[in-house]
Formats: C-alpha cells, sequence, structure tokens
C-alpha cells in the first residue's frame, strides 16, 4: 500500500474540498486502472478537482513535494497509459464535465477536459453540428483524453485525426503554471504552435483541462452497410471500389470471424448475414442519389467483390450493425485474456504485413488464435493475440513478450509504425 506524504495530505485537507480526495480501496483501484484489466492498480489516492484553478492548484502541491501524477479520463484506453500502478496519484478529470454554449457564428464549443465524447456529440447536434471525432468508446471517453492521445477513431477516413478539429486548448503544467493556447482562432501565424505539442502527449507534458472544439455540419444521409468478404485482399479490393463511388465514405472498418464468434459468446449478437464469412467489412457513407449507391451496390455483387451483404433500413438496424465492431473489444476481454497490440501501416502495406504475421505465428505459434479488426481508412490494425485456453496466464505472458521483437521487426519492413500494449 502506497502512501501520500503526511504535509501534503494536511495541505490537501486545509485549501480543497471535503470530497476532493478518494482514498477508499475500491476507488482506488477503479480509477487507478483503464480496459486492459491486466497490471493490477496501485494507486495512492484519487484527486477529482471541479475546476482548471483546483488542477492548479493540486499540481503546485504536488510538484513541491514530489507527489507523481497520472492524468485520468474515461479510462477507455488499452495500452495501460491510464494506469496507477506504482503509488501515483490518479488526477480525473471527470467532474470537470461543463459544456459552454455553442458559437454558431464560429461553428466552435468550449468544454472542460472532462466532458463525455458523446455528451458533446448531442449538445453540437441540437444546432445541426457535430464533433466529428467519433470512436466505439464515445459512451464513457473524455474530450482531454481524446486529445492527449490524438485518437483517431471510426471516422478518420472522412475528418482525420482529433487533432484537426482542436482550435484551442487550456493547459496546466506540471509545476501549476497554466497556459491559454491559441483560443478560438481559426489563422494564427504568429509563431510555434504550442497547442500541436500537447495534442498527443498523453499528460507527459501538462494536463489539458478544457478546450476549444472545431466544430462541422451534421451529415445528411447516411447509410450503413456490411459486407462479407473471402480474405483481407477482398477488404482492399473493395476499399478501393468505395473510394470510387458516388458517395462520400464516412468509416471503412473490418474485423474477422473470429471476432464475431466472441462478440456472440459475450453478448449473443446475431449474424445478419445468411452464412459465416472469414472478414467482413462495415461501410458507412454519406450519400447523395438513391439510385446511383444502388447501381454501386449491385456492381459490388456483380464483380463478386463480396460474397453477402446487407443495408440498414433505418436507424436502429444501422445501431445494430455498428454494435457488430463496437462490441468486439470488450468482448475479447470478456471470454478470454487478449495481448492487445495497435499497428499503424501504409494501406498499401497491410496485405503483406499480415501475410508475414499470420506465417509467423503459424510457424512459432501454432493454433494460437488472432482476433483483427481495424481501421482501413487510417491503416490501422488492431492486433489481438489470445491466451489459448490450455494455457497458464504466467506461461502465456512469458510467451507473449516473444513476438514483440519480431513485429517490430515486421512493422519495419512495412514501413509502419508499431504501438504494443505497455503490459
Amino acid at each position: 500500500m502506497f502512501s501520500l506524504p503526511g504535509d501534503f495530505l494536511s495541505a490537501i485537507a486545509a485549501d480543497f474540498p471535503a470530497d476532493f480526495l478518494l482514498t477508499d480501496p475500491a476507488d482506488l483501484k477503479e480509477y487507478g486502472r483503464d480496459w486492459t484489466r491486466v497490471i493490477e492498480p496501485a494507486a495512492s489516492a484519487v484527486a477529482l478537482p471541479r475546476s482548471t484553478d483546483e488542477v492548479s492548484r493540486l499540481l503546485t502541491l504536488c510538484h513541491r513535494h514530489g507527489v507523481h501524477i497520472v492524468p485520468s479520463g474515461g479510462r477507455t484506453g488499452l495500452a495501460a497509459g491510464a494506469v496507477a500502478a506504482k503509488g501515483e496519484l490518479v488526477l480525473s478529470l471527470q467532474r470537470m464535465n461543463k459544456m459552454f454554449p455553442v458559437d454558431l457564428l464560429g461553428a466552435t464549443v468550449r468544454v472542460q477536459a472532462g466532458a463525455v465524447t458523446e455528451a458533446v456529440h448531442a449538445h453540437a447536434a441540437e444546432h445541426g453540428l457535430t464533433w466529428p471525432v467519433d470512436f466505439a468508446s464515445k459512451g464513457s471517453s473524455q474530450v482531454g483524453g481524446n486529445i492527449a492521445t490524438n485518437a483517431g477513431g471510426v471516422r478518420v477516413i472522412r475528418y482525420g485525426l482529433t487533432r484537426q478539429w482542436v482550435l484551442g486548448l487550456q493547459v496546466v503544467l506540471a509545476n501549476g503554471d497554466v497556459l491559454e493556447l491559441n483560443g478560438a482562432l481559426e489563422k494564427n501565424n504568429t509563431g510555434a504552435d504550442l497547442r500541436q505539442l500537447f495534442i498527443g502527449s498523453e499528460g507527459t507534458l501538462g494536463v489539458i483541462t478544457e478546450a476549444t472544439l472545431k466544430l462541422t455540419r451534421l451529415p445528411e444521409k447516411v447509410e450503413v452497410l456490411l459486407f462479407a468478404v473471402p480474405d483481407l485482399a477482398g477488404v482492399l479490393s473493395l476499399f478501393r471500389e468505395a473510394r470510387k463511388g458516388p458517395f462520400t465514405v464516412m468509416a471503412y472498418e473490418f474485423f474477422t470471424e473470429k471476432c464475431l464468434t466472441r462478440l456472440r459468446r459475450h453478448r449473443k449478437a446475431a449474424n445478419p448475414l445468411s452464412s459465416p464469412s472469414d472478414y467482413y467489412v462495415l461501410l458507412e457513407v454519406e450519400r447523395a442519389e438513391s439510385e446511383a449507391m444502388e447501381a454501386w451496390v449491385g456492381s459490388v455483387f456483380e464483380r463478386e467483390l463480396a460474397t453477402d451483404g446487407t443495408q440498414a433500413q433505418h436507424s436502429s438496424q444501422a445501431a445494430e450493425l455498428w454494435a457488430l465492431r463496437e462490441g468486439i473489444s470488450e468482448s475479447l476481454s470478456a471470454t478470454g485474456l487478449p495481448h492487445k497490440n495497435d499497428i499503424a501501416l501504409p494501406i498499401a502495406e497491410l496485405q503483406a504485413f499480415c501475410a508475414e504475421l499470420e506465417a509467423f505465428f503459424e510457424k512459432r505459434y501454432p493454433g494460437w488464435e488472432i482476433a483483427l479488426f481495424g481501421h482501413i481508412g487510417d491503416g490501422n490494425l488492431h492486433l489481438n493475440v489470445m491466451k489459448p485456453d490450455n494455457l497458464e496466464k504466467a506461461e502465456f505472458c512469458k510467451k507473449r513478450a516473444r513476438p514483440t521483437t519480431t513485429f517490430l521487426h515486421l512493422s519495419k519492413n512495412t514501413k509502419g509504425r508499431f504501438r504494443p500494449n505497455t503490459v
């Protein structure tokens, strides 16, 4: 059990509200971990500020007393980046969830870092606008975490990364100093753009407390389709055709039958297609003409680019199709022990990389299950190596350390970026 310095605790008791600090073991466990659920959390306490001023005063104290901090948002990450495992103080932004009025002229909105992504979407949607950063975890992820990780999500192909949709930041440095960066300026060529340094820095340079977000109009006509394709080559072939289609591609996601099998086991989800396939593609588009859309879908089957498919006829069916993709990560953890890897590659290199990866596992780890899914639009693969049922956890953890070097070698061969789970 880790404990904080007595004089630090005395200062907290004197200068902050009575409910500012949590020390109950259940709270320490909950706030000290993220979705990986592998590393055992060991936080010393949890701080719950309500304002930038409280964050600033807290970090000033931490700096003075040598208390280490782990900033915490919705804790939906899968790389243990928000895990407090060595007695750190967890700084949770969840109480800082205020959203200010939408600026309709500038198409912006100022929010605190603890605002939940889905709540921001709803707040902007009242005015026909959206913050187009979107994830499977949007119901619990927070804006501060989205920005701190420069998150991508399911609509990267249409809107780009989070950094494209952040105009200004309020940040607290480790010594308690507060920075206001860029405000709501669309154009600012006065010098170095420090805002971009903090986007993607994952809390290492400072704690984001507020942000001015850039908004865009809500898409008008959205169609969601699910296709069955035989292999990864089929996923990529269909992607090439989708990019030439009579619509704007909003999202292009893929997953394998192994992922869907785990999802069915966890959530009892039904497959909307008539027969299983090794690979599936979830396509979301903003379309213009119904006849052109129908002709394109017909050509997909005429040219045998897909073996089966379905198109959502209303919003609830669209949600059901999206649930097949969005429930995968949770289902993998609920039905087994995954070793997660996040790999970014040029799209043209995906097929070669996956072929080499499959050959490697067949040779070195025959029978091990690989659950593969991800965002084709930005070349992002989520590679999950599942623990075999007959293998003890300790032995699996020992064995899974060995492939990392080889994965790095593979990604270097394909000019990609490999980000292993840190657990």
